[in-house]
């Protein structure tokens, strides 16, 4: 489901021309390593955290069914995630990051969540709301300072972009209708099987069982066997 997130990001961005042609986009850690490799202007896009939205838990499972109405299996309700990610932008001039960075934005609070042809993989299966929170309060004021601290690097202007998704639930799938006859097994171990006499459908005459041997009569003294 991440990287089907990052993905819907990636499309949304190119979409709307970020990075242009001369830039690239890039979701790797904003190390100190990474940043002296920089070499052409840079979109950087750093998932952080990731959290449960508790309030959405819910429990259970739903039927999956065909076309044709014929049950396919259950699928578990799905769970729902906050994927927090810092945009930041990279050149060599603040200037040029500062006009770069202000695209991505004018770019991000234009939507209020990924469209359904931006999604791909589960998240294009749930047909779920994928839901985008640009530039929101932080949570933790502290957060951003602490990020830059554990890469090693100086604080930057950044986004703070939290992406909800839906993790899909397990996947159960149904088993196959049954077409073959019933063998019953009883105690004497002698196998006896029913036959169906109709199609496999609703529609047919269902099972019928094999007739039952006639019980031999009882025979009089003196008679002959027969």
């Amino acid at each position: 489901m991440i990287d089907e997130v990052d993905e819907g990001i990636r499309a949304l961005l190119a979409e709307g021309d970020i990075p242009d042609d001369q830039g690239e986009l890039a979701f790797d850690a904003p190390t100190t390593d990474w940043t002296s490799r920089r070499n052409a202007p840079t979109v950087n896009v750093f998932l952080y955290d990731i959290r449960e939205d508790l309030e959405r838990r819910r429990t259970g499972s739903v039927e999956v069914r065909g076309e044709d109405g014929d049950l396919l299996g259950w699928r578990g309700v799905a769970r729902w995630f906050r994927l927090s990610y810092l945009v930041t932008a990279w050149t060599n001039r603040p200037r040029d990051e500062h006009r770069l960075l202000s695209g991505v934005l004018r770019c991000l609070v234009g939507h209020e969540r990924l469209e359904r042809r931006l999604l791909t993989g589960s998240l294009a299966e749930l047909d779920l709301s994928v839901t985008l929170d640009v530039a929101g309060p932080m949570s933790d004021s502290g957060a951003a300072t602490d990020v830059w601290s554990a890469l090693g690097g100086e604080l930057k202007p950044a986004i703070q972009l939290v992406v909800t998704a839906p993790l899909a639930g397990e996947w159960r799938p149904a088993g196959q209708p049954v077409t073959e006859g019933v063998v019953l097994r009883p105690a004497a171990d002698e196998s006896r099987r029913l036959r169906y006499a109709g199609p496999t459908t609703a529609q047919g005459e269902g099972f019928a069982a094999a007739r039952p041997r006639p019980t031999p009569g009882r025979r009089r003294r003196g008679e002959p066997i027969r």
